[in-house]
């Protein structure tokens, strides 16, 4: 694949993946993408993972034929990405490694040795030029490594974007973008929204005309689309107007209560996603919690707490820095209900939430009180 005359894709699909860092549903696998910049100079952007390095050694070969590479450009040291370093340093002895100081640390740590012979120490605003390419280097600490850097290249006007803007999925998967791309920002990337809004502040002062991450496709148009979605994001804005419901029902009758309000609002018109987070991706779960403005947290009370794929949902938005919401609760307990006071002691920590005045409490099955609790809820939501 040809980004430009000089800029080629070399990265692999891999199809074979059933779980991403080893938690994520990934049904239509991964792309490890790697680019090359074939010019006076030859740089080849990062590797690819695991099992996968003789496939892309391969199509560099392809794209260069008997010419060696002068440069592997290591933007981020996650295995993902790093693990055929030293596959390429061998296949290319005499090619430089190029990247952050704290990378080559990295580099001692996982592969034994940090290239000392052959390595470039790169940092903010420091440059290489190629020939016709002259590439910038930008740090992008904690996005999501402490080690990242990005490239700019001015030539072809190429932000090589490292984990930003990447998405779950192989190259050859026809699906949306927005959606997978928001699941892998917001498990993978969304506790540092502070350091994602630091690089777009950096990438706004870029003219860039193509974006090449390192999972997912390459982005060449309409990047408006893409940089506005990633600045919402990052600043934990809303995205979509509507109400998103997450649930846990042991016998039924918490979901009864869910489907009772699910479906006031949607008489409303107001649009209404809904996850059982027992059956539901939970990623998925936490992706919808923060697309929408408004979540809506039902759980029954289980052993003194709240129901334990409930605690685990909550603890994923805490960990992500959960907030500029407006939160209602609805509880279920037979005879000492305490989980909508758990629920609210677990975000305590989260900034700007607002809980709704109203609140639904069950005592075991719904009762005209209750439905009457939800129907109020739902003005309120509305």
């Amino acid at each position: 694949m040809n980004i430009t005359s000089d800029v080629r894709y070399v990265g692999v699909n891999d199809r074979e993946i059933d779980l991403f860092e080893g938690q994520y549903d990934v049904p239509n696998g991964m792309a490890y993408n790697s680019y090359i910049i074939v010019d006076e100079k030859i740089a080849v952007m990062d590797s690819v993972s695991e099992g996968f390095g003789e496939q892309w050694l391969e199509n560099i070969r392809k794209e260069i034929g008997d010419k060696a590479p002068d440069y592997l450009i290591v933007q981020h040291m996650e295995p993902d990405h790093s693990s055929n370093i030293t596959t390429f340093a061998n296949a290319y002895p005499n090619a430089k490694i190029v990247s952050s100081a704290r990378a080559f640390t990295m580099m001692k740590n996982f592969f034994g040795e940090d290239f000392s012979d052959r390595r470039v120490v790169v940092a903010e605003g420091d440059t290489l030029v190629l020939g016709a390419h002259e590439l910038t280097f930008i740090g992008a600490p904690m996005v999501h490594w402490p080690e990242v850097i990005v490239t700019y290249d001015k030539t072809d006007k190429i932000l090589f974007s490292a984990d930003g803007f990447g998405k779950f999925g192989a190259l050859d998967a026809d699906e949306d973008w927005a959606c997978e791309a928001r699941r892998y920002y917001f498990g993978i990337v969304g506790k540092y929204g502070a350091q994602v809004q630091a690089l777009l502040k950096k990438a706004s002062a870029l003219d860039i005309k193509i974006i090449c991450p390192l999972h997912g496709p390459v982005l060449s148009e309409d990047l408006g689309y893409y940089i506005g979605l990633y600045d919402t994001w990052s600043s934990y804005g809303v995205e979509s107007e509507g109400v998103v419901i997450a649930y846990t029902s042991v016998y039924g009758n918490t979901k009864k209560a869910v489907d009772l309000l699910a479906k006031a609002l949607l008489e409303k018109g107001v649009k209404v996603t809904v996850n059982d987070l027992a059956r539901c991706d939970m990623a998925e779960a936490v992706e919808d919690a923060f697309r929408y403005g408004k979540i809506v947290l039902a759980t029954t009370t289980y052993n003194g707490d709240v129901f334990p794929f409930m605690r685990e949902f909550i603890s994923d938005l805490v960990e992500r820095g959960y907030k500029n919401r407006k939160v209602a609760l609805i509880e279920n307990g037979s005879w000492a209900p305490v989980a909508a006071k758990k629920m609210r002691d677990m975000l305590e920590s989260c900034k700007d939430i607002s809980y709704a005045e109203n609140s639904v409490k069950i005592t075991s099955a719904l009762s005209k009180e209750n439905i009457e609790q939800i129907k109020a809820l739902a003005d309120e939501l509305c």
